[in-house]
């Protein structure tokens, strides 16, 4: 019998449907060594040399895992094919003590090494023909990271704690992310708009005002000003209303003359499969699904075996799969849907895993309508799995064809231009539609006199840029090379849950209090930290690690030699009342000494300068609703955040009053009962049950709202009562 050791015990339970009873297929569940969580764990004057420990919560699966290699015949590591799945098979293989020669003559190991991009019978076949050893540099690249991570968390968070407020932390990425939140939103604070007019006229084919059976609206068209005096009129070209109406006076009596007609015909190619980051944009943008609930879903479809490995920064398909697509879209869209050749992307992403492939079903003959029939995937693993076959189908279908027409229309020394565009032929559409308009002008001829029907002059201003949502994070992380594909979604939810960014109305980030004063002390104090492109930078050093051309420990060295002695210097430098103090010129009532704006991790409050003596604090004026408190009827209703960052609605008594709600009250009263009336709000339901991460496979809650914009509702805040609205 040989053991084959997976991370994942659905991944297991599909590769022994495929190997059958000569092989035992259990699952490692991740990484079954770590670094402590009470100490730093890393010997920085011995190279760096981590100290790993088993956790408790991995006791039992080293000594299931153990006593399974010592009846097997050989120990087969089949664990993700990146950096983390290297190092797992690297932790087992130290843990299970598999490293020792099992025959010195014949130098035969006690384990073997596969990889494989698909949880298929072909491919897991193909991986146990081709065994390798163990990649260390792959290994020590996953170590670096780790290590380069726990220092910087477990260095520079207690000086945070220190300067600012308890339980904050630091890191590598996650501070890098946030300082492009702040970035924005300064952005955007600071944004002066501009005015400006376009000019648009609404014109008609005179021959068709002579017959009578066209239909008048449909012949109508609008044409844009886009030249004055023979020069190309700017978007901020018009800048006041009196030099848009005098334009507009000019050419009320004009003579509005086809100067030119352009028609040809244009094209546009299908998009390239997908990668994780636009996986997680598409998955945003269209069912609003959070980068962490896409990675679930897509790990899910993955150990099932439906699609390929979904963390991936590569554009690359196998021959296999091109020729499956290519059999495919013939035999049922025809050939002429077929691109014609075989379509191959490259990325564009610099230090991109190009062994690695793209992420696309395992076969394109499992539609998604098959799998619905046969009811296999839940409603979220179904529009997760829709997406990538049709983007990947796409992909090797046969462009779109557009009629495109560009008339240009003069008037005195003005030039106006329409633009027509009708489809032509659907192509890969057909299968991934997106969003396009067609416009048919009407037939018109050179040098014919068009009647004006009225020209219309409109007022803009330029709009600041908009905050991110998480498509547009992904995105910009993706572009400044911050972080990989496996740490996109773990930044994102990170960096919400430590309430340093937080999501608005319009669902887009914006920083907390605490996010930008963390932030500010960073940049100032360690502008390294939360520098772009130093911080991609690393990223560079960590592939090359990877490629075997830097030392690990080296890099390692020369990041920590001065972050530790600029961190020295900056304990001492540093005042914490500096980002955390604001004087104001209010007493405080209990023993009159003067009271001071201070920051906490929620937020900014009042307290007492003379703490820790008095303990006096009340919230600021923006905290408060305005609402009187209904149980004491003297302390009033203020917006507060529990521990962990949620926030609530209590009384500003409180612990003498103990009123609490976690809906936001609307100060109104219920007409049935006379409670406070609340606004609650509806959201798709996301979440990893815990018993997942104990293995047993169960999906997301299925919800009827997943992907939709939430809504608000009025109801009433006792439970006894049912009145909403």
């Amino acid at each position: 019998m040989q053991l084959i050791i997976v991370e994942s015990p659905v991944k297991s339970k599909t590769l022994q449907g495929f190997l059958g009873p000569k092989y035992r297929v259990l699952a490692s569940y991740g990484h079954i060594r770590d670094l402590p969580k009470d100490e730093l764990g890393v010997d920085v004057e011995n190279n760096f040399k981590p100290k790993y420990i088993i956790p408790q919560k991995s006791n039992k699966t080293i000594q299931v895992l153990a006593e399974a290699a010592q009846k097997a015949q050989i120990v087969i590591l089949g664990t993700d094919q990146d950096r983390e799945g290297e190092s797992i098979a690297w932790h087992i293989v130290q843990a299970l003590g598999l490293d020792k020669i099992k025959n010195e003559k014949l130098k035969i190991k006690n384990y073997e090494r596969i990889v494989f991009h698909e949880i298929t019978k072909q491919a897991i076949e193909e991986a146990l023909k081709n065994p390798r050893e163990i990649d260390m540099d792959l290994v020590n690249s996953q170590q670096a990271r780790r290590v380069l991570d726990r220092i910087v968390g477990y260095k520079l968070s207690p000086f945070l704690w220190k300067k600012i407020a308890r339980r904050l932390s630091a890191g590598r990425v996650q501070s890098a992310a946030v300082r492009l939140v702040v970035d924005r939103e300064r952005e955007i604070e600071n944004f002066v708009p501009q005015e400006y007019w376009l000019i648009e006229a609404l014109l008609q084919s005179r021959r068709t005002t002579q017959n009578k059976t066209l239909d008048h609206a449909e012949k109508e068209f609008s044409a844009l000003l886009v030249k004055k005096n023979g020069e190309t009129i700017s978007k901020l070209g018009i800048t006041t209303k009196k030099e848009a109406d005098e334009i507009v006076k000019d050419l009320k009596d004009a003579e509005y003359k086809v100067q030119d007609i352009e028609k040809k015909e244009t094209k546009r190619n299908p998009l390239p499969p997908f990668t994780t980051s636009t996986l997680q944009q598409e998955a945003w943008k269209k069912f609003h699904f959070p980068a962490k609930f896409t990675m679930q879903v897509a790990q899910q479809l993955y150990e099932r075996g439906l699609t390929s490995y979904h963390r991936t920064d590569s554009l690359n398909l196998s021959n296999l799969s091109l020729f499956a697509a290519k059999k495919f879209i013939i035999g049922n869209y025809g050939k002429e849907y077929w691109a014609g050749f075989l379509r191959k992307y490259k990325t564009k992403t610099k230090g991109a895993q190009e062994a690695h492939e793209a992420i696309r079903p395992t076969f394109a003959e499992k539609t998604p309508e098959k799998l619905k029939i046969q009811k296999e995937l839940d409603e979220n693993q179904f529009r997760l799995y829709d997406l990538i076959w049709k983007r990947f189908v796409a992909g090797q279908m046969s462009q779109a064809i557009f009629d495109t027409t560009i008339v240009d229309i003069s008037a005195k020394n003005c030039v106006f231009r329409a633009n027509g565009s009708m489809l032509k032929f659907d192509g890969f559409l057909k299968v991934y539609p997106t969003k396009f308009e067609e416009n048919e002008l009407p037939f018109l001829e050179k040098d014919e006199i068009l009647e004006l029907l009225k020209l219309i002059p409109s007022q803009h201003f330029t709009q600041p840029p908009s905050r991110y949502t998480e498509a547009t994070l992904i995105k910009v992380l993706e572009e400044n090379g911050i972080g990989r594909p496996s740490t996109y979604a773990p930044v994102i939810s990170t960096i919400q849950e430590r309430n340093y960014i937080e999501k608005d109305e319009n669902r887009r980030f914006r920083p907390t209090e605490i996010g930008t004063v963390v932030n500010s002390l960073l940049v100032k104090h360690f502008p390294k930290i939360v520098d772009i492109k130093f911080t991609a930078e690393m990223e560079e050093n960590l592939d090359e690690i990877a490629q075997g051309q830097k030392k690990w420990s080296q890099v390692l060295k020369e990041f920590y030699t001065p972050f530790e002695k600029n961190l020295s210097e900056k304990y001492r430098e540093v005042s914490k009342k500096e980002f955390t103090e604001k004087p104001t010129e209010k007493i405080c009532p209990k023993c009159g000494a003067p009271i001071i704006i201070r920051l906490g991790k929620f937020g900014k409050f009042y307290a007492c300068s003379g703490f820790p003596k008095c303990k006096y604090t009340e919230p600021l004026e923006k905290n408060t609703l305005g609402i009187k408190c209904p149980k004491c009827k003297t302390g009033e209703i203020l917006e507060k955040r529990t521990k962990k960052g949620k926030i609530f609605y209590g009384c500003s008594n409180w612990p003498k009053c103990d009123f609490a709600l976690w809906d936001k009250p609307t100060g109104e009263q219920c007409p049935k009962c006379g409670s406070l009336l609340v606004e609650t709000k509806r959201r798709p339901r996301y979440h990893l049950p815990s018993a997942e991460l104990r293995g047993r496979q169960i999906h997301p809650v299925k919800s009827r709202n997943a992907g939709a914009k939430q809504f608000n509702r009025v109801k009433c805040s006792k439970k006894e009562c049912d009145y909403k609205k």
